[in-house]
């Protein structure tokens, strides 16, 4: 596999988390590993602990800094075009609050060698949740991932999960200018932009642990926005395919 790898990291108050993931990450196997974090002007100093950290490993941790809270979708399409202008050959996403295990960053660079996209589920055989979360949380997941699926038509069993590995040339061919949801709707359109191009993509099992510090950023109005959006992706890219033929 190519041996530049840019993890991109978005940001909001995660003060606590940052430099423990930061070590947990340098600790991994892989060569040439690089850390890319999207802050969004953290309240609790989580762009400022960023810096340090980008003082403290030169040349393998940058920051970008954002004034405000912008939004997922676009801390990871600017880390993603910041990762692809430095020349990264794989591109990682994966979240800050230790939900996703850092040590299986591995196994998703590593299936790579078999698809153009690698993403961790919990869908899978071999995949599970935190058994701390509620019936109603576990509930919900399922069914928002069996909602999506279904719409879209999409050939995954976890389209909102945000652990992933890229490969350049598949982010490349992605219109990423055209891409405009945020939060799980993101996750959720840019695996279906993948599959509509025929990529190849790989899930791969992990187990989804609940936030080890800090408090959720899930919400009822998140949840309401992916439901709406997948509908409006289905008829946005069926308009645009149509207008392609």
């Amino acid at each position: 596999m190519p041996d530049t790898i840019t993890v991109v990291i978005p940001t909001y108050n995660e003060a606590g988390n940052l430099p423990k993931l930061t070590s947990a990450l340098y600790a991994l196997p892989l060569d040439d590993l690089n850390i890319l974090v999207v802050d969004d002007h953290s309240p609790d100093g989580t762009g400022e602990i960023a810096d340090r950290l980008a003082s403290e490993h030169p040349g393998r941790l940058a920051v970008i800094h954002r004034p405000g809270k912008l939004g997922l979708g676009t801390a990871y399409l600017a880390g993603f075009q910041q990762a692809l202008a430095s020349g990264s050959q794989v591109i990682a996403q994966m979240d800050a609050d230790f939900s996703h295990a850092p040590e299986k960053l591995a196994a998703l660079v590593q299936a790579l060698a078999g698809c153009d996209l690698a993403m961790g589920s919990r869908y899978v055989p071999g995949g599970s949740v935190d058994q701390r979360w509620p019936l109603w949380r576990k509930g919900l997941s399922a069914f928002g991932n069996i909602y999506a699926r279904s719409i879209l038509g999409l050939p995954v069993r976890d389209a909102t999960g945000g652990f992933r590995a890229w490969r350049r040339e598949t982010l490349q061919a992605l219109p990423l200018e055209q891409v405009h949801s945020d939060g799980y709707a993101f996750q959720v359109e840019m695996v279906y932009l993948a599959c509509l191009l025929g990529f190849r993509v790989l899930e791969v099992p992990i187990y989804f642990a609940d936030r080890h510090w800090g408090n959720s950023k899930m919400s009822f109005h998140i949840q309401r926005e992916a439901a709406l959006r997948v509908w409006q992706l289905r008829f946005e890219y069926a308009r645009r395919k149509r207008q392609d033929d």
